[in-house]
């Protein structure tokens, strides 16, 4: 029952309705659209459960038979990637999660990619982040490397995603050294342009409530800042691939981190509303090539969708499914 409610979600929240606007479409044509009639689905997946530094949240991600678990219920509801996030050998526990999952997706038919998570640490933050991109080359996107077929390609090139921290990576010097690779890498960073723009391919909008700042009750779900990333993509950037982003909720209150931040479900609306705000600057014959549910299972930051998306019945909907 689950699994069918999600690909029907899915296959109604993909369909070309919805926030539409056509004043903001003009005659603009994306560079980089999707390749099918719609936008790919990739969700953000946190391999880190079952590390102590970690909240327990009844798995490890080091069990095979939870990796087959979640990537047929992602599958089920029309998620075709996981972007699994990676730090070189800064953790090692990650690294063997981001193997057994392209390993294991190899093998279910799912796509991964890597979101590199960069240092914040300010001295070597260059060089590391040049290091850990040749290891992971070598490592996973080697044609002899343990499920390299699963890796996320557009148009022919590996897809490497940016979680930014410290921002001390001098990301021209990493765009040169990867340009060396054949092919070289497609990569994508958080948020908007800065001054590093030539240095990537596209970006990505990140879960945040947006200029208004995080509200008590949860209210500011990011609207505005929707608004101003695509926007921003499409009248000043339109060579450049967007991935737009998709969120349920947020609420930090189990992390270590934590600074009792939340963005509020609204029974489900939440997902809806972001999972479709791309239609309001794009066309339906004019689609973005991705977009990006943040997250799969972040059970800390309380963006998880793998038990389905949060409503105000006794059951919780599923994720908009393709």
């Amino acid at each position: 029952m689950f699994d069918r409610l999600s690909a029907a979600l899915l296959c109604f929240f993909l369909l070309p309705h919805g926030c539409s606007n056509p004043g903001s479409r003009q005659n603009l044509r994306l560079k980089y659209r999707a390749t099918g009639t719609s936008p790919e689905i990739l969700a953000l997946y946190e391999p880190w459960f079952g590390h102590p530094k970690h909240i327990s949240v009844g798995y490890s991600s080091h069990d095979p038979k939870v990796i087959e678990k979640q990537i047929h219920k992602a599958k089920d509801m029309g998620i075709s990637a996981f972007i699994v996030d990676w730090y070189g050998d800064r953790e090692p526990f990650i690294d063997e999660s981001y193997k057994l999952m392209q390993t294991i997706a190899a093998k279910k038919k799912l796509q991964v990619a890597m979101l590199y998570d960069e240092t914040d640490e300010e001295e070597g933050a260059t060089d590391e982040a040049i290091a850990d991109f040749r290891t992971f080359r070598d490592t996973y996107l080697a044609q002899n490397a343990p499920g390299r077929e699963a890796y996320l390609t557009y148009q022919g090139r590996p897809v490497i995603f940016i979680f930014p921290k410290g921002n001390h990576t001098d990301w021209n010097k990493v765009r040169s050294e990867v340009n060396k690779w054949n092919p070289a890498p497609i990569l994508i960073t958080e948020n908007l342009p800065d001054k590093y723009m030539n240095a990537f391919d596209g970006f990505y909008a990140w879960v945040q409530p947006g200029s208004k700042g995080w509200s008590a009750d949860g209210s500011n779900w990011g609207e505005d800042y929707l608004n101003n990333f695509y926007d921003v993509m499409r009248s000043k950037h339109p060579d450049k691939i967007v991935v737009g982003g998709a969120w349920s909720s947020f609420d930090d209150s189990k992390a270590s981190w934590g600074l009792n931040r939340h963005i509020s479900a609204r029974c489900g609306q939440t997902f809806t509303d972001t999972f479709n705000y791309w239609k309001k600057y794009f066309s339906a014959d004019d689609p973005i090539p991705f977009i990006l549910v943040e997250t799969w299972n972040d059970y800390e930051e309380g963006t998880a969708v793998e038990p389905g998306i949060p409503t105000c019945k006794d059951q919780p909907q599923a994720i908009p499914a393709h």
